[in-house]
């Protein structure tokens, strides 16, 4: 039996106890990462330097492509370099610093994605309003919001999980430091003052599910008003990736922290995290560049440009 007090470190779950495994784990990783950073860094250059994306729906995927990445950064280089040196170890420090820094930026990019869902509502349903209701400092607001909502989830999240006695030992039984996983460890007599702020958590995000729902009815009825095919196709190709990553983050995340403890499935488990963790940082950027073609455009300048100032370092170095 361990005390919190006493612990000062977690070990954390091993994809494999085979060195050839581990270093296939890092490479895999290794490259989910790159392709992350990749993806959102062109994602981010493309809002940024091109004046004709500065709009409220790119500035709230800029904010959502800056979440992604902080996202998985926070989960991902530890599994990595846990595989790369063969241990399990995380410190108590790096423990909670790892809760506070994913519950902040989940917590912000869904906050994120409910302002997404109020921005396309305007845009189809009130486009008149449009520029008095998503003004450059009323964006600036909202988005403020979002972050802060998040530090403040995070900081009551962390906070209550970390002064909770500690009864079951160490091992936490995911790659990184998840709350669920944590509150496994806890004694059985405090675990139910956690599962309360939760519970108020979840009631905060199913209010946030329920309005991105019913503004995407709201969205769909107009949209099947319009008269213009093209009309009905432009504002689909703009509101189907923002669904689609609704969908993914809401129905993984849901299960993951509001499935009741004692169904455990180790390698389930395992699977959801890496779903709504890792999986959505990756496919986020094509999902939302593959059905926008101006967003696809500016991506192609950027690489074009890339490409070619690279190409003027090189050929200035064989001169």
């Amino acid at each position: 039996m361990s005390n919190s007090s006493s612990i000062t470190e977690f070990f954390l779950l091993a994809f494999t106890d085979t060195r050839e495994l581990q270093l296939l784990h890092f490479a895999l990783f290794l490259g989910i990462y790159l392709a992350a950073l990749l993806g959102n860094g062109l994602i981010l250059t493309a809002i940024a330097c091109n004046q004709r994306l500065h709009t409220p729906m790119y500035f709230f995927l800029l904010n959502f492509a800056l979440l992604d990445l902080g996202c998985i950064s926070t989960t991902v280089p530890k599994a990595m370099a846990n595989s790369l040196w063969d241990t399990r170890a995380i410190s108590y420090t790096g423990c909670a610093a790892q809760v506070f820094l994913f519950v902040f930026l989940i917590s912000a990019e869904y906050f994120i994605l409910t302002i997404m869902a109020y921005e396309r509502y305007i845009a189809i349903c009130k486009p008149l309003h449009y520029g008095s209701l998503l003004g450059s400092r009323a964006c600036a607001q909202m988005a403020a919001a979002a972050w802060g909502s998040g530090i403040l989830n995070a900081l009551l999240q962390t906070g209550n999980t970390f002064s909770l006695p500690l009864c079951q030992g160490n091992s936490v039984n995911q790659f990184f430091c998840e709350i669920p996983q944590i509150l496994k460890l806890s004694c059985s007599h405090s675990y139910l003052r956690e599962v309360g702020l939760v519970t108020v958590s979840a009631c905060f995000a199913s209010g946030c599910f329920v309005f991105i729902v019913l503004s995407y009815v709201q969205i769909i009825r107009a949209m099947l008003r319009m008269p213009s095919e093209q009309g009905q196709h432009k504002a689909f190709s703009t509101c189907l990736p923002h669904l689609a990553v609704v969908c993914l983050f809401v129905s993984t995340g849901a299960f993951s922290y509001l499935k009741p403890p004692s169904i455990s499935f180790p390698f389930l488990d395992l699977v959801v995290a890496v779903l709504y963790s890792v999986v959505p940082p990756v496919l986020n950027p094509l999902i939302y560049s593959l059905r926008n073609e101006e967003l696809l455009n500016s991506v192609k300048k950027v690489i074009s440009w890339s490409f070619f100032n690279s190409y003027k370092i090189i050929a200035s170095f064989h001169k």
